[in-house]
């Protein structure tokens, strides 16, 4: 170091330095939190349009005349009650969404459903394809859901840092909750 530099002034750049490298620091990470909980409600948002979709084509299958009437009664209400308990609290729409999911695995685990849902040969049909557009919005909803809860455990990690809690970094965003939902996609039984 420098004779002609008095020490205050060497303590000082490396104070203003620390400060800066910081603030920085603190910068970055308060910008990573706030792309997380965007993340967050983004995927939140796919997962309520995968489970409303999937209600939806739900409820097209139980209007499928082929389909036998308590299997379209036991499709009908699980998928009515999903699409009530959309603005309802989260326990609510999780335990109406299982429903639906237990509702799909035991209709369309009936042997012939499919054939019985194919039009005849020769006649075009927008049942023909109904049940694989059921599994597809159940397999859509797994992987909404995965990716919802995987960015919930990422912005809950992120947020469980020392230096996080102690500056407040998160502000008010409230802690995101896992959704947890029977989801396993229906399997068709084989003709």
């Amino acid at each position: 170091m420098p004779e002609w530099i008095p020490p205050w002034i060497t303590a000082a750049a490396l104070i203003v330095t620390a400060v800066v490298l910081l603030s920085a620091y603190v910068s970055w990470r308060a910008g990573r939190l706030d792309r997380l909980h965007t993340r967050v409600e983004t995927a939140y948002a796919a997962l309520d349009a995968a489970l409303v979709r999937r209600g939806a084509v739900v409820l097209e299958l139980a209007a499928a005349p082929a389909l036998e009437p308590a299997s379209a009664v036991l499709l009908g209400d699980a998928a009515a009650r999903a699409r009530r308990s959309h603005g309802a609290d989260r326990a609510e729409r999780e335990l109406a969404e299982s429903t639906l999911s237990r509702a799909l695995r035991a209709v369309l685990a009936e042997p012939g459903l499919a054939e019985a849902l194919r039009a005849p040969e020769g006649v075009e049909s927008a049942g023909d394809d109904l049940v694989a557009e059921v599994e597809a919005a159940a397999k859509r909803v797994l992987l909404a859901r995965r990716f919802y809860n995987d960015a919930v455990a990422g912005i809950r990690e992120a947020r469980s840092g020392r230096l996080v809690r102690l500056l407040r970094l998160a502000g008010r965003a409230p802690m995101p909750e896992f959704f947890e939902m029977d989801d396993e996609p229906p399997v068709t039984a084989p003709v």
